[in-house]
């Protein structure tokens, strides 16, 4: 299988929107396309699926569009289904009609088998069940049940009719669908907006496992990395091709761009040389000669191209003049969260200079959790306290503080009615809304632009503790990137949401993590706390192979089980002198005072405690047998 489009352009309104378009698609073929917000990805994703919007591009070469082979194309047109009053379950079984109709019929052959076996029957069979395999009849099940699971569905919700779900559910369900069809080409636009980080991780192995073609479009850059092996790069209007992930396009453009400029220069200079020559030269009846063929070498020569500056431009924000905050910025001591029920419960201190990092799946509480500190929902119980000269800012993912009927200018003078027109421009123009833009309605801006327009009123007050709901929603590469680097060389404190796993991973300090309903803090960053988790699963699956191996074990070499108790006694001797230690360092009065310090040590402790019950078990288990 093979798609090819060469020589093309796009044109909408009169204007040309792409141009000089070549892109192939083969069977192993893992594409993901990038640019700034409006730089045309979409429309370009919608022209792969609709050819129509293809025109002669710049090159004399005519159009071609080249389809070898057959195959299916799978996309996200519309959120639409067959029958509203379906159930959750019926309807995705709808999307295995081939493999049940097959396994109809094979039940059908076996019947008839019981009665009558002829070679014609025992042919029939064997043909519906190789189908049947191919299918993946026999995987199918256990492969929607996970995609429910992972999506968010739970047990109940496959009883409910589909007219009982959400917008955002429905799209979740309709994309599920998608993915249940298996085309030969999947095309996906911004697959990981509103999935939270364990669907994500789900998508992207299911992904990165797939057996065809897809196409993706995202600003998910760690998703990218995992996922990808080859990036269309779109800018400046134009479509090129880099080989490989998302880290080696974005190193391999800036090797392009400084090789090409460096190409340019040197020519530009020897040019300039060979032009002082002539014109040194010219007049001089024995050297006339000699200068005419320095013009002639510059005519012959294949001129470099200036190439464009990379696309760089963003906004850009001081925050570090802001006046800082008390040692202790917030406090959150037996306080419960949520709505009509308790969604989770918090005991946790935020000091001064932490970015805490808010993880988890959708619905378990992380935006109730910011809302109710900053005070737009009352705690179902316990208390909330601000430290010392702390200045709060928040920016709500759903951008529900905007008003659609002002002007940009209007709505940031709203905020900041005492701001002369020119600060506010100066303000707006570092978020890049200068000249007339300032005029342009709120209710025409994109997303992305919103995101800016937000952030250029929270942060215009130089707060010092940020809380963000998910602030990279909505942003291009460009700008997520940004926004890192200000928030990374920020001096205040941050609360913050976010599902961007590389973003967290860059900003988090802490983490508040909701698990399996709980919520626990975690004094380390993101990649210390992934370290962590897979000790703990790797600790947990040796803990469940532990009896089955050393039942084996034992039941051959006694003498290796006996050595093997005397090893354990002798760790459990030395944890338990550990144990001892910590325990005399935690009633110091000296530490009462050093909340990292007791964290520290009671996440030491309670290890020690874990590895000891394991330890005692494993010792019970081996002196009985």
């Amino acid at each position: 299988m093979k798609y090819q489009i060469k020589n093309a352009s796009i044109s909408l309104g009169g204007n040309t929107i792409l141009d000089d378009i070549n892109f192939e698609i083969t069977e192993e073929s893992h594409i993901g396309i990038v640019g700034k917000n409006g730089s045309g990805k979409t429309t370009l994703l919608n022209a792969l699926i609709f050819n129509d919007l293809l025109e002669e591009g710049v090159e004399d070469t005519p159009l071609q569009i080249n389809k070898i082979g057959t195959f299916t194309i799978g996309y996200l047109e519309q959120v639409t289904f067959s029958n509203e009053e379906t159930t959750l379950l019926d309807e995705i079984r709808n999307s295995f009609h081939e493999i049940m109709d097959t396994e109809q019929k094979l039940e059908k052959v076996l019947k008839e088998m019981e009665t009558n076996i002829t070679d014609k029957l025992i042919s029939e069979y064997t043909v519906l069940l190789d189908r049947f395999n191919t299918l993946g009849g026999y995987t199918y099940q256990k492969e929607y049940e996970i995609m429910l699971k992972k999506f968010g569905f739970s047990e109940e919700d496959k009883k409910k009719r589909m007219k009982e779900f959400s917008g955002g559910e429905r799209t979740k369900l309709a994309f599920l669908k998608l993915l249940l069809s298996n085309p030969d080409i999947l095309f996906l636009d911004e697959p990981t907006n509103h999935l939270d980080i364990e669907a994500i991780v789900w998508l992207e192995n299911y992904l990165k496992n797939y057996k065809k073609a897809f196409v993706v479009v995202s600003h998910d850059r760690m998703f990218l990395d995992n996922i990808v092996n080859t990036i269309y790069d779109i800018s400046y209007k134009k479509v090129t091709k880099y080989t490989g992930n998302y880290t080696f396009y974005e190193k391999q453009k800036q090797e392009n761009y400084d090789r090409d400029l460096k190409n340019y220069d040197r020519q530009q200079k020897e040019i300039a040389r060979l032009r002082s020559l002539y014109e040194k030269f010219r007049y001089k009846p024995s050297k006339a000669s000699m200068a005419l063929s320095k013009l002639h070498m510059i005519e012959r020569m294949d001129l470099y191209e200036k190439p464009k500056r990379l696309n760089t431009k963003t906004f850009k924000m001081n925050l570090n003049k802001m006046e800082p905050s008390g040692k202790t910025v917030l406090t959150c001591k037996d306080l419960k969260i949520g709505y009509k029920t308790i969604l989770a419960n918090f005991n946790f201190e935020i000091l001064q200079g932490e970015k805490v990092g808010i993880i988890g799946a959708n619905g378990t509480g992380k935006s109730t959790l910011l809302k109710t500190i900053q005070g737009l929902l009352k705690p179902k119980e316990g208390s909330i306290s601000f430290g010392y000269h702390v200045k709060s800012a928040y920016f709500d993912q759903n951008l529900k503080m905007l008003n659609d009927n002002h002007t940009i200018l209007e709505e940031f003078k709203c905020a900041y009615p005492n701001a002369l027109e020119s600060e506010a421009k100066s303000a707006l123009g570092a978020f890049l809304f200068s000249g007339e833009e300032t005029s342009k309605k709120v209710n025409v801006l994109s997303g992305g632009e919103k995101v800016r327009l937000q952030l250029c009123k929270i942060l215009y007050d130089k707060p010092n503790f940020l809380i963000l709901d998910e602030p990279t929603n909505h942003m291009d590469l460009l700008g997520k990137e940004q926004l890192e680097t200000i928030l990374s060389s920020y001096k205040g404190t941050i609360l913050f949401v976010s599902h961007d796993r590389y973003f967290v991973k860059k900003i988090a300090t802490h983490l508040i993590v909701f698990e399996q309903g709980t919520a626990t803090y975690y004094p380390y960053d993101y990649e210390t706390y992934k370290d962590k988790m897979k000790e703990r699963k790797e600790e947990k699956s040796e803990s469940n192979n532990f009896p089955k191996n050393k039942e084996k074990k034992s039941s051959t070499n006694f003498q290796t089980s006996k050595k093997e108790i005397i090893k354990i006694e002798k760790e459990i001797t030395k944890l338990e002198s550990e144990k001892k230690k910590i325990n005399v360092e935690l009633v110091k009065e000296e530490n009462y005072n050093d909340y990292q310090k007791m964290n520290d040590l009671k996440n030491k402790l309670d290890k020690i405690e874990k590895n000891l019950r394991q330890l005692e078990k494993d010792w019970e288990y081996l002196v009985e047998k």
